[in-house]
C-alpha cells in the first residue's frame, strides 16, 4: 500500500489503484457523473460542450465516461467520439463494431495458431489385434 497525494485536492491518502484521487474526491466525481447522466437524459440533443459547461465538468472527463461505456448518447445523435482504431464516430466505447470484430477475429486466430497439432494415428496402428 502506498501513500499518495490526491491530484485534485492534494491531501494524502492510501493509494490502492486506479485514478490517483482520494476517496472524498472520488465521491464528488461520482456525484458529478450522476448529475451529468441525468442532464443527458433530460436534454437528449445536448452537445458534449453544453453538457460540460452546464454541469461544470471537463469535456475530457465526459469523454472518459463515454469510453468506459458509462455514458452514451442517442444512436442518431451528432454527438459521439472517435473509434480509436479507424476514427469513425461512435456513441460509446473505444471501438466501432467493425473494429471490434476485427480485433476478435485477430485474437481468435492467434489462439488457434498456438494450439498443438494432434497427430493422426494411422488406421493400422489403431486396430485391435488378437494373439493366437
Amino acid at each position: 500500500m502506498e501513500v499518495k497525494n490526491c491530484r485534485d485536492c492534494g491531501t494524502l491518502f492510501n493509494y490502492l489503484g486506479g485514478p490517483r484521487i482520494c476517496p472524498a474526491c472520488k465521491k464528488k466525481l461520482e456525484e458529478k457523473f450522476h448529475q451529468v447522466k441525468e442532464y443527458i437524459y433530460e436534454n437528449k440533443d445536448a452537445t458534449i460542450n453544453q453538457v460540460a459547461e452546464d454541469n461544470e465538468v471537463s469535456v475530457q472527463q465526459i469523454k472518459q465516461w463515454i469510453r468506459e461505456e458509462r455514458l452514451s448518447f442517442k444512436a442518431d445523435s451528432a454527438v459521439g467520439i472517435e473509434c480509436e482504431s479507424c476514427g469513425a464516430m461512435i456513441p460509446t466505447g473505444r471501438y466501432c463494431e467493425s473494429c471490434k470484430k476485427q480485433l476478435a477475429n485477430g485474437l481468435g486466430g492467434l489462439y488457434k495458431k498456438n494450439e498443438p497439432e494432434v497427430k493422426k494415428v494411422e488406421k493400422q496402428k489403431a486396430r485391435m489385434r488378437f494373439l493366437d
